[in-house]
């Protein structure tokens, strides 16, 4: 199997298509993932990916280092081609049972022609739906990218393939707006830049973290919180934002209608300045 480039999947290594049926990644979502974007310039934030991916090795117990996951992304060819490389980890083939027993870690690699998006999203701001579905609370995987995605994939399929939305706001089990379907969240208020805190529930994207670095820079203070529903229909701007697609206005939300902000612009600019 490959991509439309021709570059093969890799499996610890070695080009490969196939997964026994007892891998536990397939069984019960024991594992990891990233999704590293590969401009002409290199891959965005490669560090950053690594640090969450090693934190998540460490939280979930799975025998990966750090290196050996650097070793083979600089190994796969398509870490070094434009497009998206999606790594996975798996906690490997074991027998019946949540008990891992023996099982060794599986490292696959994949490469994907990154998405086109029209420049209207980032331009003139994106329409979001009201997402039902609720983030469970478990602080023991809060931040982690792991293969557990069931709710994103519940919240994403609330609205189908309509095109009329291009993002869900996805809230708590107290109805707090903790993220998007596949991107992380940004208020502004006055001077402030607010991002919903991610102890319970959510994935700490690795251009949320970028951000909340670079912004204090530009005279703005950041603030990791939680934020109602109420905060965020009145702050002054919203925006969402990950590695692959960057910032995108939050223009729509019900009958509420935004113009982009200035802080969100200065997002934009940032992103485009340092990665594109």
């Amino acid at each position: 199997m490959s991509d439309s480039a021709g570059i093969p999947v890799w499996i610890d290594g070695q080009p490969a298509d196939r997964l026994p049926v007892s891998d536990r990644g397939l069984a019960y979502g024991d594992g990891l993932f990233e999704t590293i974007l590969i401009t002409s310039r290199g891959p965005v934030l490669p560090d950053y990916h690594l640090d969450r991916l090693e934190s998540g090795l460490q939280r979930l117990g799975l025998g990966l280092s750090r290196l050996q996951v650097q070793q083979a992304l600089h190994t796969y060819p398509g870490f070094h081609q434009p497009g998206i490389v999606k790594l996975i980890v798996t906690a490997g083939g074991g027998g019946r049972g949540y008990f891992r027993g023996d099982a060794r870690p599986v490292c696959i690699l994949s490469h994907h022609p990154a998405p086109a998006y029209p420049a209207a999203f980032h331009e003139q701001g994106i329409r979001v739906f009201p997402c039902k579905t609720r983030l469970g609370r478990q602080p023991l995987l809060a931040g982690l990218k792991h293969l557990n995605r069931l709710e994103q994939v519940l919240a994403r399929n609330e609205w189908g393939s309509v095109d009329d939305f291009q993002e869900g706001l996805v809230c708590d089990l107290d109805g707090h707006p903790v993220e998007g379907t596949l991107c992380n969240l940004f208020i502004v208020e006055g001077d402030e830049v607010v991002t919903p805190a991610l102890d319970n529930c959510g994935v700490a994207g690795v251009m949320r973290r970028w951000l909340l670095e670079q912004l204090p820079a530009q005279g703005l203070r950041v603030k990791e919180t939680p934020i109602t529903l109420e905060r965020f229909r009145l702050a002054g701007e919203r925006f969402f934002c990950n590695s692959v697609l960057g910032v995108w206005p939050v223009a729509h939300f019900e009958q509420d209608h935004w113009p982009a902000g200035p802080v969100t612009r200065l997002a934009q600019q940032l992103i485009r300045s340092h990665f594109h």
